[in-house]
């Protein structure tokens, strides 16, 4: 006589994580406590200056010069780190060589390095006295304590982003449709104008976002090799913290809320690009 064999029961899995509203609630707390609170304080000094207070601080001509030095020198930066970060990271993916794992370790370097001693050792080597800018110099070519020195500090901390926002497309997307191109007889300009520019332009752009906003605010590699002369090398975090040593309170609080929109643009683009491309890719899938 058979019997019927009754189910047995289903083991009851565990979250290794609190609830959804316990993870929720904790997770806003700390990101209010950590980040929301400053900004916001910082969002409501700022209002209350009023507009004869932003006046001031914008009128300010070593204000209008410092964010000048900041804005140009950190977009220059990017475009640089964008080249250079996008031929770094082809190089990663397409090819193997001897020494790559170590290549691959150094790209994060900037991120492990304190940013005082990347100023220092970036000083040390294109000082005029240095083991680059003894050479330069004889040339007329100062890189230190001038816009050029601001700018290869830049491009050193900026690097590692462009780096890794390309790098995890380029593999994603193979080798396959290239070589596909490659048979139909396109060349490899076109090959890489109509198939691979398409696929890893939302990364370029990110990347160059993500370097530009890192270096519009970097102050530690910046201020040792950029001489912060006024109206010539200073930028614009150095200036908030002569305000403040100054006492100057609103100035600094002006000058930071200007970086802080900046940042803020930044963000804002970082986050819209994939889903432009996305809504684009969507409309010619449609269509």
């Amino acid at each position: 006589m058979s019997t019927l064999a009754l189910p047995l029961p289903r083991p009851r899995w565990r979250r290794p994580l609190p609830g959804f509203g316990l993870s929720l609630g904790l997770g806003m707390a700390w990101l209010g406590v950590v980040v929301l609170l400053p900004l916001t304080a910082l969002t409501v000094r700022a209002a209350g200056l009023g507009l004869d207070g932003w006046l001031q601080v914008l009128r300010d001509e070593r204000v209008l010069a410092a964010l000048k030095v900041s804005f140009g020198t950190a977009f220059v930066a990017a475009v640089i780190a964008l080249l250079a970060g996008a031929l770094v990271a082809w190089v990663l993916v397409r090819y193997r060589f001897p020494g790559r794992r170590l290549l691959d370790a150094l790209v994060d370097l900037p991120f492990a390095l304190p940013t005082a001693v990347a100023g220092i050792a970036l000083t040390a080597i294109y000082a005029p006295n240095g083991w680059i800018g003894r050479f330069l110099e004889p040339l007329g070519v100062q890189v230190a304590y001038q816009l050029a020195g601001i700018v290869i500090a830049l491009v050193f901390i900026g690097l590692p982003f462009t780096v890794r926002t390309v790098q995890p497309i380029l593999e994603s997307l193979g080798a396959d449709q290239e070589q596909a191109a490659a048979s139909l007889g396109a060349s490899r300009f076109t090959t890489l104008r109509r198939v691979v520019l398409p696929e890893v332009l939302p990364a370029l752009l990110t990347g160059f976002s993500l370097a530009f906003a890192r270096g519009l605010g970097e102050y530690g590699s910046v201020i040792f090799i950029a001489g912060n002369k006024p109206y010539q090398t200073e930028i614009a975090p150095l200036l908030i913290t002569i305000r403040l040593e100054e006492y100057d309170y609103n100035g600094a609080v002006g000058l930071a809320a200007v970086m802080l929109a900046a940042s803020f643009l930044c963000l804002l683009a970082i986050n819209l690009i994939p889903l432009l491309f996305r809504h684009e890719r969507r409309s010619r899938h449609d269509d």
